[in-house]
């Protein structure tokens, strides 16, 4: 009673006792576990606290735009507070951790005018699993605007753990390719640690405060925004949304976001709860506009080869493109995909021949294009082919005539709003043409792909490529792969470009043969593009490879097992009848996990473990599998 009673106190000073200047206003879901409150403080700036089952996890966090032409973040009146109003939704993805998916929000708006009577309304989502919440300009215009600042923050207090990964410099790293979202996470940090770089973190941000878990991103990012991050302020001790450097545009493009009006910000998405509440939400799909009406009919997600990853350029021609096709159709994997430069070593004649040949293989290929226009130096080609509506036609007609299915396209320039133009420009142009896309050096994907459904992947993360490059980045492999699922892949299609079962030329490997081998299941992608060569893969046990021919990427339902981030994580995926299992350990000692996996009911199955150096497969019925051990940097497979 003592420790209900200083809960309900420290809710009541917090939500009643922070600067508002009248009636607070109190938005709940459904369940009544999740409570956010809006007011205006002192200043008249709209703020907000959120409670998870009665405990503060966001204190007075502020809201506001700050336009060209009005303030829209103090000086403000409430006109009008709606009564809450249930939002439903049902929708299906190609692939990702569900397939049917439903979204149930209880939806409040507030309406607000500035000194300059102007209107800006801002609209809450309160669901199950968190809260969302976006601006919105409705009064029609012919004018354009721009947005200079967003004053959204978020409070959290001094004792929560941050899981954050730094934005890089723009301009900076090999060709001036920076940024792309490929840097390590800090792991269990203050909130109010700066970033080495000094350009704040990139979304998914994962916070453990108060026992409950809270992962921050934003999705509906439109062509008319520009995509943000966080990054500490000073001023109101908390972490604030910041826009782009100046640097990240697209040739002669803007970086702000400006539009007319009615106009509708991304939103911002907190999920809350425990671990396996953030772990399992959609909330990063759920919010995200709706597909775009084209034809759907040629989106098949799957498993590809792909020889550039350990043989690098010289790889890219006729003979060991045929022989990765040739792989690809042993794997049953549907895809092949051909890399840089593809354009000379190759060329139309003989890519035609390969597009025919892997035709007859039941293989589909996906070949490399640079994004490039002035934006970096990177001299891989096909380059600055793609750069305008009239180049695209011209260069995805032709990939139509040669019988290519899709298209790697690399190289991005940042966040700027003319930039995140450019990926919908791309990829609205693409679906014309039916072809399938991934993104490489690029932004974070936030929900497109439920928008753009022939979006398959996109990189944005240190990824394999990194490993087979650097020694120290190797080293870090086993606790970033055990972070990933619970940051950068928790919404998002991720193309890490998973597994290694052999070797890595000039490269030691850190993590076990059955770490990798729980990648492809663990990560999610819609293309999961294979490092792992023939020859390597051939030197498998035939369990390890008939194990590989059956890999789903479109998954009906995934949940939580156990694990923490950098530690361990198992995650169960469901494809029809069957379920698959995986874990990784994340550390270099050993341990043993406990397993609930009375969901799946007794099926018996076969799991795959590490053992001198190899693989053992033992036979099992789900019901007996209540603990695994696993080595140091270990990992396993599961399937019943």
């Amino acid at each position: 009673m003592k420790n209900l009673l200083l809960t309900t106190t420290l809710l009541a000073f917090t939500l009643f006792g922070c600067k508002q200047t009248k009636q607070n206003h109190v938005f709940k879901n459904k369940e009544k576990t999740i409570v956010l409150t809006f007011n205006l403080d002192k200043n008249q700036r709209p703020f907000y606290t959120i409670s998870h089952k009665n405990t503060i996890v966001l204190d007075t966090s502020y809201l506001g735009i700050d336009r060209s032409d009005s303030n829209f973040y103090s000086n403000l009146s409430v006109l009008n507070v709606s009564e809450a109003k249930t939002i439903k939704d049902q929708y299906t993805l190609f692939h990702g951790k569900q397939k049917e998916i439903t979204y149930e929000a209880k939806q409040y708006t507030v309406s607000l005018k500035n000194e300059d009577d102007k209107q800006l309304n801002i609209v809450f989502n309160v669901s199950e699993d968190g809260v969302a919440f976006r601006y919105e300009f409705p009064k029609t215009s012919d004018n354009s605007y721009q947005i200079k600042d967003e004053k959204t923050t978020f409070n959290f207090n001094k004792n929560t753990k941050s899981f954050l990964q730094p934005m890089s410099k723009a301009k900076t790293g090999w060709e001036h390719t920076n940024p792309s979202y490929e840097e390590h996470y800090d792991m269990e940090i203050p909130v109010n640690k700066p970033s080495s770089i000094k350009e704040g973190w990139v979304f998914p941000a994962l916070f453990n405060t108060n026992q409950t878990w809270i992962a921050i991103t934003e999705t509906g990012l439109n062509s008319n925004y520009c995509g943000s991050r966080l990054q500490y302020n000073n001023t109101d001790e908390a972490l604030k949304i910041t826009f782009p450097q100046k640097e990240e545009v697209f040739t002669d493009g803007a970086l702000l976001p400006e539009s007319k009006t009615p106009w509708l910000t991304p939103w911002r998405v907190i999920a809350i709860g425990y671990l396996k509440t953030i772990t399992e939400s959609t909330l990063g799909t759920d919010l995200a506009d709706k597909a775009i009406n084209m034809d759907t009919s040629f989106i098949k997600s799957g498993l590809a080869s792909w020889s550039w990853a350990l043989l690098k350029d010289d790889s890219v021609n006729y003979d060991t493109t045929k022989q990765f096709i040739d792989y690809a159709s042993t794997m049953h994997w549907s895809y092949c995909l051909i890399d840089v430069n593809w354009d000379t070593t190759i060329g139309d004649e003989k890519m035609k021949a390969l597009a025919d040949y892997a035709k007859t293989k039941d293989v589909k290929l996906i070949v490399w294009y640079n994004s490039s226009g002035d934006w970096n130096t990177t001299p891989y080609h096909p380059k600055s082919k793609l750069l305008t509506h009239e180049d695209r036609v011209r260069e995805f007609k032709r990939m139509n005539d040669l019988g290519i299915s899709g298209v790697k396209i690399d190289f991005f320039g940042g966040d700027g709003q003319s930039m995140i133009a450019y990926y919908h420009d791309i990829l609205k142009d693409a679906a014309n043409y039916k072809l399938l896309v991934n993104f490489h050096g690029a932004t974070l994907p936030r929900g497109w792909q439920r928008t753009y459904p022939h979006l398959m992947t996109v990189e944005a993360i240190k990824g394999q490529e990194f490993i087979t490059f650097f020694q120290d980045i190797a080293d870090l492999q086993p606790s970033h792969c055990a972070t990933l699922p619970f940051t950068r892949n928790l919404f998002d299609p991720m193309d890490f470009t998973p597994m290694v079962l052999d070797s890595i030329p000039n490269i030691e490997r850190k993590t076990t043969k059955s770490f990798e081998l729980a990648l492809p299941v663990l990560f999610l992608s819609g293309i999961q593009h294979i490092a792992e060569t023939p020859t390597g893969m051939y030197k498998q046990p035939d369990f390890v490879q008939e194990y590989l021919k059956d890999i789903p990427t479109n998954w009906d339902q995934s949940k939580f097992i156990t694990g923490y981030p950098s530690k361990d994580v198992v995650i169960a995926r469901q494809k029809g009848d069957t379920w698959f299992i995986v874990g990784i350990n994340g550390e270099n000692k050993p341990k043993t996990l406990q397993l609930d996996l009375s969901f799946i009911s007794s099926k018996d199955g076969y799991i795959i473990t590490d053992k001198n150096e190899t693989f053992d497969k033992t036979e099992i019925n789900s019901k007996n599998l209540t603990s695994i051990k696993l080595q140091p940097n270990g990992g396993f497979v599961a399937k019943f």
